[in-house]
Formats: structure tokens, C-alpha cells, sequence
């Protein structure tokens, strides 16, 4: 069958920003004007940010990294880089309710483990309303899935279906999904594991208002309770044996780096606040703007340089080093640092007005707290890193001694 375009086109970036691929999508300067507008809002109320989501809804973003076969644009995992760290500029919290849209799109697009008819459905409805879909995983009493361990949820075979019931915590944009992808097992002997898709507005869905978090208040990633929830037998993914259920998070390191791009975002609205107040801050007994001053131009030097070369991790981990697992990784922690630290700086810098809502950095100063506390967390990363650098001495080590006790070859003469 022939695709048919589920949104008008996105431009084509003809300029680059420092370490930025110099194409790629384009968000458009309104729509982030659109979700920079209504995110103090957000931040202040915690509600659902639904009129950033309308926004990039209207842009067509929520679509650009849905396959050519199903008439989508067909974007990279680098497209999808690029379009978070636009959002997060604007409000991170969109941007993470996006980005786990963007990243189902792109693993139907590899995997194309969707039920085809139902994927299909889906699409045709994001012409007329944001399609928001997020995983549901980890549990109370389990924690996050990055640490091993299955699920307590469990799928329950009925005459016309699966009906759910279990408890998920930090389900991000909770309330404004369309659908949960509910990570399960089954009551079969033996058991099986899997994600069940979940349309939110079911009977028997509770979402739990518990999210209070320091940072990134929007995202309303809440609890969800989900007690005999009746879906399709045909909405499920990959059903397996347990044995090969667990998370692998090396599989997802280029994902995880992509994520770090909204914060990305972050760090760049707080070094634009920042150099803003420098310039516009004149005191009396000085007579000229504060970033004529050495303090502020060695100040807005350090941030530069850790916001610059953040980007340049991120961007060229991306580009160039897609297959290297222990590359991203890396790119992943040493990127999240300095951005935590880019915008400390700033805040710092600028002392007490720096701490006042009025300026956005002490918003950006929250939301940035958040760059490494999504799985698989810091310690789980180092862990793998860790691991991989013993591996490889060892490796090394073995073959060093084989290759000393090889003879060599004797030199011909003349």
C-alpha cells in the first residue's frame, strides 16, 4: 500500500551550532517560543503540560522518527537527539514525555515488533490528536528494571484478551499518555513475559498523584494502578521465557545518550539567562554592564566551555560512534556532569537573583538535577564501563605473553 504523509514535511537545518550536525530537523523557532511560554506554568502548577504538547504536536515532531514504510519521515536517533535538545530548551519536561514517543517510533521502525494493524490505527489517530506512548516498568517493590530483576504486574489470559493488574511508579506524563506499554508477566505455566499496550482511560486505571519531585515537576511521572484492565489478545510485544527478559542496558546506551540532549537543552537556556542578566545588569557604582567585567567573561567562559563540549560529546557519540557501546556510555555520564556543573556555575555566578524564579535559572537549576537519574543510573553505567576496561586487560594480558613466547621468524641473509 501506498504511505501517505501523516505530517507536512520538516525543513532542513542549513546552519550548525557547535558540534551540532549542520542538517537534520528544524524545530520551528514558534513552536519552541510555544513551549518555553507555557513551561513556568507547568513547572509552578505540575500539571500536565498539555499546551507544550499541543505545540509539538502541531509541528509534527511527535512523527519525525516514524518509518518511511509507514509514511513518516523516517528520522535517525540523531534526528531525535536534535529535536529533544530544541524542546528542552524550551521545557524539559515536554521534551521527556517526547522523547518516549520518538523512541517507540524508532524501535518499530528497526524491530517492527508492533502488531501491525494496531500500529497502523495508532498513526492514522496522531493526524488528529499527540499520540503519547511510554513504557510502565518499574515497580515498588522491584525498582527499576536497569537493575535486573521481573515483574510482579501480571497478564491474565480471558476469553477475549489479557486483563492486567499491578502497580508501576514513575510512569512520565501519566496522565496525558495515550498509551502505557505495561511490562508483565503471564499467568501461564510457564510463564511468559512481555509488554502489553495498554489504552489509557480503561476501566480499572488509577493514576496515583504522587509525583513531587525537586525537578522536572511537569513530566507528572506519577504511579499507575492497573486492576483487571481488559485489553485485545493482539496487544502485546515480544512475548518471551523469563530467562532472556532482562533489561539489557547496553542495548540502550544510544537512547540513554539521546535523552541527555534535552538537558542539553537545559543547560543552554540557563547560559542564555545567564549571559542575558550579564548584560543587562548595570550597578550604580560600576556604570556599565557586568559582563564587561573579567569575573563575568572568565565566569561565562567556563560555562561555554562545559556546555560547548557537551555538545560536542553528545552530538559526535551519536554521529560517528553509534556502534561503540563504551563510547556512548561514556559520552552519556561525561556530558551529564558538565552540564550539571555549566549551569551550578551560573546560578552561583550570578548570587541571589540567580536563586529567584524571575530570571528561569533556578527552574533550569532543578530540572538540570535530573541528567543521570534515568536508568540505567550512574553507578549501573560506571559498573559497565568498569567491566569492559578489566575485560579488555585481560584479554590484553593473555595475549601480551603469547605473543613474547612466539619465535620469531629468522632473518634471511644475503
Amino acid at each position: 500500500m501506498s504511505a501517505t504523509p501523516l505530517h507536512r514535511p520538516l525543513p532542513v537545518s542549513q546552519a550548525s551550532a557547535s558540534g551540532v550536525p549542520a542538517s537534520g530537523p528544524t524545530v520551528p523557532d514558534a513552536t519552541i517560543r510555544a513551549v518555553a511560554d507555557a513551561a513556568p506554568e507547568a513547572d509552578a502548577s505540575g500539571r500536565f503540560p498539555w499546551a507544550g504538547l499541543q505545540a509539538v504536536h502541531r509541528s509534527g515532531l511527535l512523527e519525525h522518527t516514524v518509518a518511511t514504510r509507514y509514511g513518516g519521515p523516517g528520522g535517525t536517533l540523531l534526528d531525535a537527539a536534535t529535536i529533544l535538545r530544541a524542546l528542552g530548551r524550551g521545557d524539559p519536561s515536554v521534551a521527556l514525555i517526547s522523547a518516549m514517543t520518538l523512541f517507540n517510533h524508532l524501535g518499530q521502525a528497526a524491530k517492527g515488533h508492533w502488531p501491525e494493524d494496531l500500529y497502523r490505527r495508532l498513526l492514522a489517530q496522531a493526524k488528529d490528536r499527540p499520540l503519547l506512548i511510554n513504557a510502565a516498568r518499574v515497580e515498588p517493590e522491584l525498582g527499576s528494571p536497569a537493575r535486573g530483576g521481573l515483574p510482579a504486574t501480571v497478564a491474565r489470559r480471558t476469553a477475549t484478551g489479557w486483563s492486567i493488574s499491578g502497580r508501576k511508579r514513575f510512569v512520565t506524563g501519566a496522565h496525558g499518555l495515550t498509551h502505557f506499554l505495561v511490562w508483565a508477566h503471564t499467568d501461564e505455566t510457564p510463564a511468559r513475559v512481555g509488554t502489553f499496550i495498554v489504552e489509557n482511560g480503561l476501566p480499572g486505571i488509577e493514576v496515583i498523584e504522587n509525583w513531587n519531585s525537586l525537578g522536572m515537576r511537569a513530566s507528572g511521572s506519577h504511579d499507575v494502578a492497573y486492576t483487571d484492565v481488559e485489553i485485545p489478545a493482539e496487544n502485546v510485544i515480544d512475548l518471551v521465557d523469563p530467562s532472556v527478559a532482562q533489561q539489557d542496558n547496553r542495548a540502550h546506551a544510544g537512547m540513554t545518550l539521546a535523552l541527555t540532549a534535552l538537558y542539553l537543552g537545559v543547560a543552554e537556556a540557563a547560559q542564555e539567562a545567564f549571559i542575558r542578566f550579564a548584560h543587562t545588569r548595570v550597578p550604580a557604582n560600576l556604570g556599565h554592564p557586568i559582563a564587561r567585567t573579567e569575573r563575568f567573561v572568565t565566569l561565562s567562559g567556563e560555562i561555554d566551555l562545559l556546555v560547548s563540549g557537551a555538545r560536542q560529546l553528545i552530538f559526535d557519540a551519536l554521529a560517528h560512534r553509534a556502534e561503540e557501546t563504551e563510547a556512548l556510555i561514556r559520552a552519556r555520564l561525561l556530558a551529564g556532569r558538565q552540564l550539571r556543573d555549566a549551569v551550578q556555575i551560573a546560578v552561583r555566578g550570578i548570587g541571589n537573583p540567580g536563586l529567584g524564579a524571575d530570571l528561569g535559572l533556578e527552574r533550569h537549576f532543578r530540572d538540570i538535577q535530573s541528567v543521570l537519574v534515568h536508568a540505567p543510573q550512574e553507578d549501573t553505567s560506571l559498573s559497565l564501563l568498569g567491566r569492559s576496561a578489566f575485560e579488555r586487560w585481560a584479554k590484553h594480558d593473555v595475549e601480551a605473553p603469547a605473543a613474547a613466547t612466539t619465535p620469531r621468524p629468522a632473518l634471511k641473509t644475503a
